[in-house]
């Protein structure tokens, strides 16, 4: 390959007191929640609710309910192109870290749950908005996702990642609202029941060519499933508590971002379609912008198109045909 792309990490401590850096993909949802008057409050209720669920997963050898917490690291990965002068921010994830109060222990959590990326922001807010302008019917260009699909592929598996975290990602995302999940008989003791869809969504798709799996749980006391990206065997390669982690964080993101579905009054039973317009749900009491986050989105991906995509677009393109 003529080219090659290489990959830094830096990570960020997410608690009360943290602040969103100048060049941080602010469309991130935990970025969302940590500006404007209400921050601290905000961070503070959410990581409260995050060692809650936990501690109400994690139930043995924990009766008092409060054995453990847990501490979030937002992981950021720069991604600079051989020969650029400086490296371009690309892929931020969550890590997860589990604290032990009772053996005084920190466990090495799941990396991955949150994903964002400013590729897919470009993918999703630019180009397929541009691609179906003016078109009476829907359609998805035909190498829609390649690229970004072997940019996380080549993070994944470059020499950074594994001087960094011991295990693959697993990233943890709401069902969609267009699709139909069955419950199947299969029940796992820490992720719950296992559920199907009627058929592949586009985000299943665009993940798949990031070399991602996904399976549908609703863990125990949810009222909706989640969809489990992962490489491998989710199921036998992560131990419960790096599993309850990932389902106590997300979980309670979800419910912050997605009330309508993770706090729903009523509990997905054997058939279950999503309703984002549903009026019988629950608000947590925190403050947090659907509608700035949708702007910013299509903002953060017109700047990946102008730092990364247009500079690069032979080179991309070049080098995405021979990684594959």
């Amino acid at each position: 390959m003529t080219q090659q792309f290489t990959f830094t990490i830096k990570s960020t401590c997410l608690d009360e007191n943290y602040h969103p850096s100048d060049n941080t993909r602010i469309t991130t949802n935990f970025a969302n929640l940590a500006r404007g008057e209400h921050r601290q409050q905000n961070l503070r209720n959410a990581l409260n609710m995050i060692d809650s669920r936990f501690n109400e997963l994690a139930t043995w050898d924990n009766q008092t309910g409060d054995r453990y917490s847990v501490e979030l690291e937002i992981i950021s990965a720069d991604i600079k192109v051989e020969d650029a002068s400086e490296a371009i921010p690309s892929i931020e994830v969550l890590k997860t870290y589990i604290v032990d109060r009772k053996t005084n222990q920190r466990i090495e959590g799941i990396v991955g749950n949150n994903f964002s990326s400013y590729v897919r922001d470009y993918d999703f807010s630019v180009r397929l908005l541009d691609h179906n302008k003016g078109k009476s019917s829907f359609s998805v260009p035909e190498d829609f996702g390649i690229l970004h699909g072997n940019i996380f592929k080549s993070f994944v598996n470059s020499e950074t990642y594994a001087q960094n975290f011991a295990k693959k990602p697993v990233i943890c995302l709401s069902v969609s609202d267009s699709k139909v999940y069955h419950r199947t008989e299969n029940e796992h003791p820490i992720l719950g029941f296992e559920y199907e869809p009627n058929e592949s969504s586009l985000t299943e798709q665009y993940f798949q060519k990031m070399g991602l799996q996904v399976r549908y749980f609703m863990p125990k006391n949810s009222v909706a499933p989640f969809a489990f990206f992962f490489f491998g065997d989710l199921l036998n390669d992560y131990t419960n508590l790096e599993l309850i982690s990932t389902i106590a964080t997300m979980e309670t993101f979800q419910k912050i971002y997605r009330p309508e579905i993770y706090f729903a009054n009523a509990v997905a039973g054997d058939h279950y379609q999503p309703n984002l317009k549903n009026d019988a749900h629950s608000l947590t009491n925190i403050v947090y912008d659907r509608e700035e986050r949708t702007r910013l989105a299509i903002e953060q991906g017109k700047f990946a198109e102008e730092v990364f995509i247009k500079p690069y677009q032979s080179v991309l393109e070049q080098w995405s045909a021979q990684y594959a």
